[in-house]
């Protein structure tokens, strides 16, 4: 991704909409273009809210969906499935590494097919569900915190975190220029005035500290290395 390529979740139900929702939160969290990162759901995206029965069984779908968006040699693709037997999964992880492409899974049954077509599967076993087969429940929890750890490691390692602070963030509601506002303070010394005031004209917290001549600690861009 540091040269260019882009992060693709493949998934079905509430596997894919979890990979949906981690994506959908790295641009306004880290600042990156919309379709760094990118969630595609088996049954696209009418399967967000409503259920579409069997198309997770088709195992050429989830490749001809990624070709939709011009997947390419930098890309990197990871399947999401609890159960690890989801043939839209396996089918769009095996195109991809026929086609030379990096593959990660997340999956919640050790030695699954799922596990088995990805290069760096991640197995979390978290045993049976409260309720028989409802893997949104314990499941679901397991692979949102694991797809958590993956984009903040990504975002770490591309240089849009300082310390653990979201410098890159969308300034787009008041709670986040507030809280842009409140890092800007702290790296500057300024009063909130002043702070939001050197926010607002540059637009993110970053460039509002480079900007600054009264900087407490490093430049944001300094601590990128």
């Amino acid at each position: 991704m540091q040269e260019g390529g882009r992060l693709f979740y493949i998934g079905a139900g509430t596997s894919g909409r979890l990979g949906i929702v981690d994506a959908s939160e790295c641009p306004p969290t880290y600042g990156v273009p919309h379709g760094m990162v990118i969630g595609i759901i088996a049954g696209g995206d009418s399967a967000i809210r409503k259920a579409v029965e069997f198309a997770e069984d088709d195992e050429n779908q989830a490749w001809k969906d990624l070709i939709q968006h011009e997947i390419g040699g930098l890309d990197t693709v990871i399947g999401i499935a609890a159960s690890g037997t989801t043939p839209y999964v396996i089918g769009g992880l095996n195109a991809a590494q026929n086609e030379g492409l990096l593959t990660g899974s997340i999956v919640c049954n050790p030695g699954s097919p799922v596990a088995r077509a990805a290069e760096f599967p991640v197995e979390v076993a978290v045993g049976p569900e409260f309720v028989t087969g409802s893997t949104r429940m314990k499941a679901g929890t397991a692979q949102k915190l694991v797809l958590n750890m993956i984009s903040t490691s990504i975002m770490i390692k591309l240089g849009r975190v300082v310390g653990n602070r979201m410098v890159d963030m969308q300034l787009s509601n008041n709670k986040l220029v507030d809280r842009g506002t409140r890092m800007v303070m702290e790296r500057t010394g300024y009063s909130f005035e002043e702070a939001q005031k050197l926010l607002l004209k540059f637009g993110s917290v970053r460039k509002a500290i480079d900007a600054s001549p009264t900087q407490a600690s490093p430049n944001p861009s300094e601590e990128r290395e």
